[in-house]
């Protein structure tokens, strides 16, 4: 299976990652769950909604968001690892995390 997540941070900056099941390395969708905590603390991330829980969906929004254009720009390790995590804590093959709009999309 292959796997597409799409980074747009508005109009002309967006980013392409493509991946394959087997880049996945046997990760779980509980390891994706919390590398998204640990990054989500580690950037400081203010949650969407001040009330209530965090959504893993949120977590994904915010950490792009907080992570900043530039690391998905470079492509580097952590744009990778940001990408394989969420094509896993979120299940899907297809993702585009619309930092504009501020939603995800499938």
């Amino acid at each position: 299976m292959s796997h597409t997540v799409i980074v747009a941070f508005g109009k002309g900056k967006e980013y392409e990652f493509k991946f394959t099941q087997g880049d996945l390395g046997g990760q779980t969708a509980e390891e994706a769950r919390r590398w998204f905590d640990k990054e989500f603390v580690s950037l400081e991330c203010e949650p969407s909604n001040p009330v209530g829980k965090v959504l893993i969906i949120d977590k994904v929004l915010n950490v792009a968001k907080y992570g900043g254009e530039a690391r998905f720009a470079e492509a580097g390790g952590w744009a990778k690892d940001f990408t394989r995590n969420a094509a896993l804590a979120l299940g899907r093959d297809t993702i585009r995390v619309d930092l504009a709009d501020f939603v995800i999309g499938y």
